[in-house]
């Protein structure tokens, strides 16, 4: 297929940019220092891929995400990195711990009665390291570790996720902050135990020299998006959403990329042409300002996400091409949360 066949809105997945993006992270993080997170990408192509560069342990965001992994034979170690109290779910994993490395995250004695009922085997402890989300205090660790072990779980370390500080702009600040956050890791990890410490995303990747922290959960790095892009990180846009001009005004156009195809939390996404502005998304719609340039009704535009992981999400397929040509499709599997 011509990449001018794509349907579209439509992922498309660059291949050079992505295996670049994936050779930089592999040099950074070889090996199990990297616990890719599933859920920048929900696609097992992508994540298959990754453990070809020997990233084998994964993390994911929802049981749904698990058990695609599982079917796909990526399960050799996955952490379910967000609390999970629904019964049927916890069961559903449970019932897979014969076939792969199942390890769920708990922060509470209600999480870890959960996880206990359904017959979940091993845990890390989730602790609070400044994000206002998930994550027992640091202080309360090591009686939630212990609470687990009596509960007939093994506990293999503490994770935290310091996601308030992966957009701090300069970058100094950015590793000053990570360092305290990591400190009061490292101090719960002292009362819990185990050989885990696992934390981080994407905009903090290279900031744990010095830390006890010894794996990453970064995700975002193998597609990355404008937002990421700020921080002027070693990896490139692999993906864009290709749309379709469908109306040329004067000084303005209307490509069918709109609401309904792009993660919007983090602000609008980006023409790749330089020259151009986006005004606005809806449904259907992005208008964007075309300046001195002109555009034509079918032509295709590359539209940049801010967010990767919503924007993925929306999706069934993505294309990965090389020029102009689509040399693969990839089912993105793990999308909802059945």
């Amino acid at each position: 297929m011509d990449v001018h066949e794509i349907p579209t809105p439509a992922p498309v997945i660059q291949w050079p940019a992505f295996e670049a993006n994936l050779a930089a992270m592999s040099a950074a993080r070889p090996g199990t220092s990297l616990r890719p997170h599933v859920k920048a990408h929900k696609c097992t192509s992508i994540a298959a891929a990754q453990a070809e560069r020997g990233h084998t342990a994964f993390t994911c965001a929802t049981p749904g995400e698990m058990l695609g992994m599982i079917d796909a034979g990526l399960g050799d170690d996955l952490l379910l990195a967000n609390e999970t109290v629904d019964p049927r779910r916890l069961a559903a994993l449970a019932a897979r711990q014969d076939d792969a490395s199942i390890t769920v995250a708990i922060d509470s004695d209600a999480t870890l009665a959960a996880a206990a009922l359904a017959g979940i085997r091993r845990c890390l402890v989730d602790v609070d390291v400044g994000l206002p989300r998930c994550g027992c205090a640091p202080s309360d660790a090591g009686r939630l570790a212990d609470a687990a072990r009596s509960a007939g779980l093994e506990v293999r370390g503490v994770m935290g996720y310091e996601g308030h500080l992966m957009m701090v702009p300069e970058h100094g600040d950015r590793r000053r902050q990570v360092s305290d956050a990591m400190a009061a890791l490292a101090g719960a990890h002292a009362e819990v135990g185990g050989d885990i410490v696992s934390a981080g995303g994407t905009g903090t990747f290279d900031m744990y020299d010095g830390t006890t922290v010894t794996e990453l959960q970064a995700g975002s790095y193998a597609l990355m998006d404008t937002q990421y892009a700020t921080l002027g990180l070693p990896f490139h846009h692999a993906l864009t959403i290709l749309g379709t001009v469908i109306a040329v005004k004067d000084g303005y156009a209307v490509a069918d990329v709109g609401l309904k195809a792009l993660g919007m939390d983090h602000g609008n996404p980006t023409i790749a042409w330089e020259g151009t502005a986006v005004w606005f998304c809806s449904d259907e719609h992005v208008t964007f300002g075309t300046g001195e340039l002109q555009f034509t009704v079918g032509e295709h535009v590359q539209v940049l996400p801010a967010h990767v992981d919503p924007t993925m999400a929306m999706h069934e397929i993505a294309y990965v091409v090389e020029g102009d040509t689509v040399v693969d499709e990839w089912p993105i599997d793990l999308r909802g949360w059945s």
